[in-house]
């Protein structure tokens, strides 16, 4: 059984509450009340407070194991190729909106966690980065994918065949499936793929933009992105349908952890009601470590050695 959302004694600090969501442990914590005045004694004197202590430490153990349990089982989804970054899932309040603003500590090891509760920033726990939300960008609502951390709103008709399209999406990725940690290799034979994956087939064998017809190099070249040095590649792909495109990999070392390469794409369709190609500049400038609140970085800036 899991027990529901609630502030409960923190596993680790028992002198403070911590707020359970009803499925994971969230960074939000709190120091217990202070009861207003003295308990009333109870026909069974001080067995009944005893009784009450021994319930909430069992809810708290409780807790405890349902969380050891939940990241025992969690492991590897058997993908070989990527780990899924963000969660689509909303960041858990406390009762009556009286919970503390979200914590910007290090992210836990054990899941990926929601994204980050300011107005202006999607967080990526996996990869301990986050990304700016500009005007005009949203968080991703119905969307298949389960890396993407943002997309611009709304759907429209695809050109070809196929159900709706988006006119923007960014997605976060971690590379697992080689041991390359070159950014610039893993950036242009990542593009490639992301070209593919975005204007040829998609999942049901569908032709969205009537498959693609040629794509070229327009931008490339080294990026500091959250104090590490990456490297990115934009292509224009042209299609058999509708205006085309634009898609572009950006690849730097992780903040966290072993410093896997992270992959960040971009796909933008071209014409009326596409974001502006700036915004993949602003966005990869706007991108930091979790809880850095400037660590500088962004298309153009000069590169130094990779901490």
């Amino acid at each position: 059984m899991t027990p529901a959302p609630g502030w409960y004694p923190d596993p680790h600090a028992p002198h403070l509450e911590r707020w359970w969501d009803g499925t994971v442990w969230t960074e939000h914590r709190r120091t217990p009340e202070v009861p207003g005045g003295p308990v009333p004694p109870s026909p069974g004197g001080s067995g009944s407070r005893t009784r009450v202590i021994a319930l909430v430490t069992a809810a708290a153990v409780l807790v405890a194991a349902v969380v050891t349990g939940a990241v025992l089982l969690g492991g590897d989804d058997g993908d070989p190729e990527t780990r899924t970054g963000p969660s689509t899932a909303p960041s858990a309040h406390a009762p009556d909106g009286a919970g503390p603003p979200p914590s910007t500590s290090s992210p836990s090891k054990s899941a990926s966690g929601p994204f980050d509760d300011a107005p202006n920033v999607v967080e990526d726990q996996l990869n301990g980065i986050t990304f700016p939300l500009l005007d005009g960008w949203v968080r991703p609502e119905n969307v298949s994918q389960d890396d993407v951390v943002m997309t611009t709103p709304g759907t429209h008709d695809c050109p070809g065949e196929g159900s709706v399209c988006r006119h923007g999406l960014v997605m976060s990725r971690t590379v697992t499936a080689t041991d390359e940690t070159s950014p610039e290799l893993l950036a242009e034979e990542d593009v490639l793929d992301a070209a593919e994956d975005a204007f040829e087939e998609d999942a049901l064998d569908r032709m969205p933009y009537g498959g693609i017809e040629s794509h070229k190099v327009v931008k490339s070249g080294p990026v500091a992105v959250a104090g590490r040095a990456g490297y990115f590649v934009r292509r224009q792909v042209t299609t058999g349908k509708g205006p085309g495109g634009y898609v572009q990999s950006l690849v730097f070392p992780s903040t966290i952890g072993t410093g896997a390469p992270v992959v960040v794409r971009y796909v933008f369709e071209a014409g009326d009601g596409a974001p502006p190609l700036a915004d993949m500049d602003r966005i990869t400038k706007g991108i930091r470590a979790v809880g850095d609140a400037d660590p500088g970085g962004g298309v153009g800036d000069s590169i130094g050695p990779t901490p």
